[in-house]
């Protein structure tokens, strides 16, 4: 897991190693966030925005669990670490605790790390790939260092479908049909922007059932 997908001092885009919180915390959002050319790809703000509601949803998973629910119940863990978190068993594809405990990331997620880092470290100027690469990491460090540099868009949400929710989103999925978390989980429409970056977001119901 080291270093290997950081880029060389003077890039334009460059990630710390995986084995340091916040670029494994940083690997985590640009893995879900489509770049251009990708399934799911509709611009820079719209992957920018998909990161930080990824963001969000951890943030509400650690620290902002509605009356009614444990925090296991929505996250399969209790924990207080946002990498203990992402490590959960079935959590977060590509994201696991390896034999050691450790956070370990599949082959694919540093795979794409490096793709994207040639790509962003090309040419003589950044361009998107770096912009978003540099994006998912300022909000990682940030976070970690105490902070979330963006509102969260699900806060407000009273009702969907007529149905009573929490607010705040506690889940994302790819955005296709097939995909939904069950239980109290309760799918954000496209009308209260409930899709970004290829993802759909998901609240919970105010009254579980």
């Amino acid at each position: 897991m080291g270093g290997a997908a950081s880029a060389a001092a003077g890039d334009f885009a460059s990630l710390p190693p995986a084995a340091q919180p916040a670029g494994y915390l940083a690997r985590l959002l640009i893995n879900e966030a489509p770049f251009p050319g990708e399934r799911g790809y509709a611009s820079e703000e719209d992957s920018k925005a998909a990161m930080l509601s990824i963001l969000w949803v951890l943030q509400s998973r650690l620290r902002c669990i509605p009356a009614g629910y444990s925090q296991e119940q929505v996250a399969s863990i209790r924990t207080q670490n946002v990498i203990e978190l992402v490590t959960a068993k079935n959590q977060c594809e590509g994201f696991f605790a390896d034999a050691a405990g450790r956070p370990a990331c599949a082959p694919r997620v540093e795979e794409r790390i490096r793709y994207l880092l040639q790509i962003a470290n090309r040419g003589d100027q950044p361009g998107r790939f770096a912009r978003l690469l540099n994006f998912g990491q300022g909000l990682a460090s940030a976070y970690l260092a105490g902070g979330i540099p963006g509102a969260d868009r699900f806060a407000g949400l009273t009702v969907v479908d007529r149905v009573a929710v929490t607010g705040r989103a506690y889940a994302w999925m790819t955005d296709r049909d097939c995909y939904h978390p069950g239980g109290n989980f309760v799918t954000i429409p496209d009308a209260q922007q409930g899709t970004l970056g290829g993802n759909r977001f998901f609240t919970l119901r105010k009254d579980p059932i």
